[in-house]
């Protein structure tokens, strides 16, 4: 039986408009504009949901998390931060390799591909990791059946620090998907990390995080990455940009489609700063590092003129009693994807970006972007991920209302205006105000092939 959403405000393509979705099987058979349904859709009796004026969004697509499976699952795992990213309005998000072990073969590769087939509630994708030594594993990786190749060009877990200048430039001349880095110096960090030990000793503040892990740390790695992008033509992707410096590096009078180097934003570096690590403290620590309110406003600014592309979560979780250690000892990283959405819509009603502008940053342009199959977008013949939202229903983020495994947020104590109230992936109705279709699974994403 068809499902048919009407009484909706469609926001998709630049625009928004009353209208309605027809569903068939996993597909959007129709889209249509007004009150008035398809007369040959109604005749087929088709399941009916009256949004009444709720407004109607392609599902968001995540190119940036962590799940933290296999090896770190006491922080998260596929399950858990699955559920919290269709109750985010999350439909489909793709997975870094520094998980234990790290994803350094094609073996480990499809043994997460696996695991979500049984497990995700939302659509997935994983990178294939790069190392100093596995260009080989690298160069095998199917351009249609993964969604990129992550490097870490800053220091990460494992074996994935990739610092050996040879084997980059392999990479950046040969590397058959789109490759997404992680840019800050590690020599830059190391120094820095020196002048404030010897200032501080080991009890440090969080708020030496962004000195440490500075502006000119993410300058000078990701300078030498567009660089060796631009030099090998390389499809780049450069994930979560936090500071004013680096957006020189980026070109946003280019469409989207025409791009070779694209770059991301990510939630966290467009709503906190710097003067929030004395509230906040390590649940703001981040690689890269909330920086200042001047390269907030600034990256800001960047999403809206196109220098940076899409927008992102980075989401990954740590457990409370890692994240309430002294400032040396708490890792970097922290649960975003039931959130974003709905901080993002925040930061519409504050009139930071539009909910079309939304909408093309993290919904169409990653589609776009990672040449993403029939997906982003409200289109017939479209895969039916769409999420319905209510604009003004506030309430407020509280650890009775999350379902992060880690148990916190950075939110915690925001109160947000919108809320996600129905997600569908591939069709199915797979959360529904508060409440999961915990028998459905997502995805594997598909990639248009060419380098």
């Amino acid at each position: 039986m068809p499902t048919l959403i009407k009484n909706a405000i469609i926001i998709n393509e630049g625009e928004s408009y009353l209208g309605g979705v027809v569903i068939s099987d996993d597909t959007i058979a129709a889209v249509y504009r007004g009150d008035a349904p398809p007369e040959e859709w109604m005749r087929r009796q088709p399941d009916v949901r009256d949004a009444n004026g709720l407004h109607l969004l392609p599902g968001a697509i995540d190119d940036q998390v962590h799940f933290r499976e296999p090896g770190l699952t006491h922080k998260a795992d596929l399950t858990t931060e699955s559920r919290a990213a269709v109750a985010g309005g999350i439909t489909s998000f793709m997975e870094m390799p520094n998980t234990v072990p790290n994803t350094l073969t094609q073996e480990l590769l499809e043994v997460k591909y696996q695991r979500a087939a049984e497990v995700s509630l939302a659509n997935y994708s994983f990178y294939m990791g790069a190392s100093n030594d596995n260009l080989d594993e690298v160069l095998k990786t199917d351009a249609t059946r993964v969604c990129g190749v992550k490097v870490f060009m800053g220091s990460s877990t494992g074996n994935m620090l990739v610092d050996d200048r040879k084997t980059l430039e392999g990479l950046f001349a040969e590397c058959p998907t789109l490759l997404a880095a992680h840019c800050e110096d590690e020599a830059t960090i190391r120094h820095n990390m020196a002048v404030y030990r010897e200032k501080y000793g080991d009890v440090m503040p969080a708020s030496v995080h962004p000195l440490i892990r500075s502006a000119e740390a993410c300058y000078k790695s990701s300078s030498l990455a567009v660089e060796l992008a631009v030099r090998n033509n390389t499809r780049f992707h450069i994930l979560h940009i936090s500071t004013e410096k680096e957006l020189s590096l980026f070109d946003g009078s280019k469409p989207l489609t025409e791009k070779r180097i694209t770059a991301e934003a990510c939630i966290h570096h467009l709503w906190f700063t710097d003067k929030d690590y004395v509230s906040k403290g390590n649940f703001i620590k981040w690689n890269p590092a909330v920086k200042t309110e001047t390269d907030r406003n600034a990256v800001r600014a960047a999403l809206i003129d196109n220098r940076i592309d899409v927008l992102a979560t980075d989401h990954a979780p740590h457990t409370l009693e890692e994240k309430e250690q002294p400032y040396m000892k708490a890792p970097s990283g922290g649960p975003l994807v039931q959130h974003a959405l709905v901080a993002a819509l925040e930061l519409c009603r504050q009139g930071v970006m539009s909910p079309v502008q939304l909408v093309e940053k993290f919904c169409h342009a990653p589609a776009i972007a990672f040449r993403l199959r029939n997906r982003g977008y409200i289109r017939k013949g479209y895969k039916a991920d769409l999420v319905l939202v209510n604009l003004n229903d506030p309430w407020e983020v509280n650890r009775n209302n999350l379902f992060y495994k880690c148990g916190w947020s950075p939110f915690e104590g925001q109160t947000f205006h919108a809320r996600v109230v129905g997600t569908y992936v591939n069709g199915k109705l797979v959360y529904d105000q508060g409440t999961f279709n915990e028998d459905i699974r997502g995805e594997r994403l598909e990639f248009d092939a060419q380098r």
